[in-house]
């Protein structure tokens, strides 16, 4: 097996994955493509990504892309400006009630609930295999620039899929999700937090709680407990009195008012900046990991459809004949069911076929030039048949050249034999043929010169 690289950017890998998907339905016409890619690159991962760049420009795969891109940071400021109005409004009109009012601990938990909840589901997604990611701000975030860049009729949705194949199998879905929705949350803190202090700077407000059947205690030891950190920075922590006086007094309020602010900084903005920047890092880190899995069937088939197609370097003073590896083929789920029958460099008074075959066999015909056999090798490459008959003439003296053109086709099909034609006593010349098959690691290659035997258990 080759060593091969994959390809070199995201949006190659992305494009080549979504060209994968598309053909899990049904094989792409590629026969162009393949020539072009062919001629452009001499490694084989590359021709793999360059046909698929031509196939994706010509089902509008990079157009689709292109829009998605621009679409994102739209979708994204529009996503922070959600929050930012849901947050505000949740907190029960804290900033805008006539009464001027605050209830900490409604305002608290309106702030930072829906922050917490999704930042325990995405650190569970990090561990479990819960697909809880998907309940993150990220997700939303690139479903919905996929569903308006795309729409339901374009390619958007594919690429999405690809790309969260590809960032599956480098293990970096939940962290390239959680950059998005991490940047999505400190955007929205930082907002809030301006609009807070903004109000409480310029506005007077009494902040307080209110309860009906816990003890005045639990707020005491709630206040004191969840001003720990904030207090490392700096953040006053309201004492006992404070807490206990239904209205307190001024420096009580501020008190009061900067713990408020103090909370949503260390448990709000704080962690989702230091997730988002810790994101960042492991993306960038495993950014070269996105590429497509090479060694998948898939893969392996367009490599082989390649290595068949390539061309060989033959010198003329062969010192001596060097082993050949075992040739390629498709396997039977691979193939279609259908049944070609090739003449190859037979005399132009030859028929071909000599007897009648099958109705729905595919009658070809080549002198062996290089323009035709890259046709051939082509229509082969699209239809991939399952069942292959080589015609030739059993007086010709095979050559390296012959060689190579019944290991490019029978790698592009499921099973192929060899059709000895023009001398059906001559035994010399069969032995000739079957030596040399022998010898060119082509014993796989049935070879028979009655048509019963070629065509046997294929009827």
């Amino acid at each position: 097996m080759n060593s091969v690289a994959p390809p070199s950017s995201f949006q190659d890998a992305a494009v080549t994955e979504a060209v994968k998907l598309f053909e899990e339905t049904g094989p792409l016409e590629d026969a162009q493509a393949v020539r072009q890619a062919m001629a452009l690159h001499g490694d084989a991962a590359a021709r793999i990504a360059e046909r698929a760049r031509l196939l994706g420009q010509r089902i509008g795969l990079q157009a689709e892309l292109a829009r998605a891109r621009a679409w994102a940071p739209w979708v994204l400021l529009a996503l922070v400006a959600l929050i930012v109005v849901a947050g505000l409004t949740l907190a029960g009109n804290v900033l805008g009630s006539g009464q001027r009012q605050i209830n900490v601990v409604v305002a608290l938990t309106s702030l930072l609930g829906l922050h917490l909840v999704t930042l325990l589901l995405w650190l569970a997604g990090l561990v479990l295999p819960l697909g809880a990611f998907q309940a993150s701000f990220g997700w939303l975030w690139l479903s919905l620039t996929a569903r308006v860049a795309g729409g339901r009729s374009g390619q958007a949705p594919v690429l999405l899929r690809a790309t969260t194949r590809l960032l599956t199998r480098a293990r970096l879905l939940p962290w390239a999700l959680g950059l998005a929705s991490h940047a999505i949350w400190t955007f929205s803190f930082a907002v809030v937090l301006a609009a807070l202090l903004f109000a409480l700077a310029f506005r007077n407000y009494t902040l307080s709680w209110e309860t009906t059947i816990l003890e005045p205690d639990f707020f005491v030891r709630s206040v004191q407990w969840l001003g720990r950190a904030p207090a490392w920075l700096g953040f006053p922590v309201p004492d006992a009195q404070a807490v206990l006086s239904p209205l307190a007094a001024a420096s009580g309020q501020r008190a009061w008012a900067l713990w408020l602010t103090g909370c949503i900084v260390v448990y709000g903005l704080l962690p989702r900046l230091a997730l988002a920047l810790l994101s960042a890092a492991v993306c960038a880190l495993r950014r070269q990991a996105v590429q497509p899995d090479l060694s998948e069937p898939y893969f392996q088939r367009l490599l082989a459809r390649f290595d068949a197609l390539a061309p060989r370097q033959i010198v003329d003073a062969d010192p001596g004949r060097v082993g050949h590896g075992r040739p390629a083929h498709l396997s039977a789920g691979d193939t279609a069911d259908t049944l070609v029958a090739i003449g190859f460099e037979l005399p132009p008074e030859q028929d071909w076929p000599p007897v009648s075959l099958d109705t729905a066999a595919r009658i070809l015909r080549i002198d062996g030039s290089a323009a035709q056999r890259r046709e051939l090798l082509d229509m082969l490459a699209h239809i991939r048949p399952r069942r292959a008959v080589i015609g030739c003439r059993a007086a010709a003296s095979p050559d390296r050249g012959t060689e190579r053109f019944l290991r490019e086709v029978m790698a592009l099909c499921g099973e192929c034999r060899l059709w000895l034609l023009g001398a059906p006593d001559d035994s010399a010349a069969r032995a000739r043929w079957q030596a040399w098959l022998t010898d060119a690691g082509l014993d796989a290659l049935g070879a028979a010169e009655a048509p019963e035997a070629v065509m046997h258990g294929w009827a």
